[in-house]
């Protein structure tokens, strides 16, 4: 069955970027530091530095969305450029859950579409994979970006949109 494609969102200078918030290991005690905002190109843009002082090591930035009946799409495609490093692409299908369904997403330096259907996203608790199921609800509530490569370094993923197909 083909679906038109829903857009989440696409990043411009009229974005509310009050809905996207940045989650650092500073709420464990670390001292990493991740920024995000609209860069002059008009895209999103999320950048840092990662520091693995008192037991840090990750930057996050996420948006809750209204929740999105998601049973006639089988994946999130996302248009980015990132640094050449790993980033997870982590989403929630409900708010009250403790853990996220993460999929690692290796960037290549050049603006990409990358494609992560619903299936191979796992489930994710504080960097430990659960034993449950992978991704197979009926609905999508939070989409985030993580990076922590485990090591102190500056990163930055520019952002053009997000959609479901």
């Amino acid at each position: 069955m083909q679906t038109t494609p829903l857009l989440i969102t696409d990043f411009s200078e009229k974005s509310n970027l009050k809905a996207w918030q940045i989650v650092d290991d500073v709420v464990m005690g670390g001292m990493s530091n991740g920024n995000f905002t609209i860069n002059e190109e008009g895209n999103g843009f999320f950048y840092g530095n990662i520091s693995l002082k008192n037991n840090g090591g990750f930057s996050s930035v996420r948006c809750a969305i209204n929740t999105i009946e998601i049973l006639r799409f089988s994946k999130i495609v996302i248009t980015l450029k990132g640094d050449g490093k790993i980033y997870q692409l982590r989403v929630k299908d409900n708010l009250q859950n403790y853990y996220s369904y993460v999929k690692k997403i290796q960037t290549s330096g050049d603006w990409q579409s990358v494609e992560i259907p619903f299936s191979e996203m796992y489930p994710v608790f504080r960097g430990r994979k659960l034993n449950k199921a992978n991704l197979s609800t009926n609905t999508l509530a939070q989409i985030s970006f993580l990076f922590g490569n485990k090591k102190e370094e500056s990163f930055q993923l520019e952002l053009k949109n997000i959609y479901l197909k």
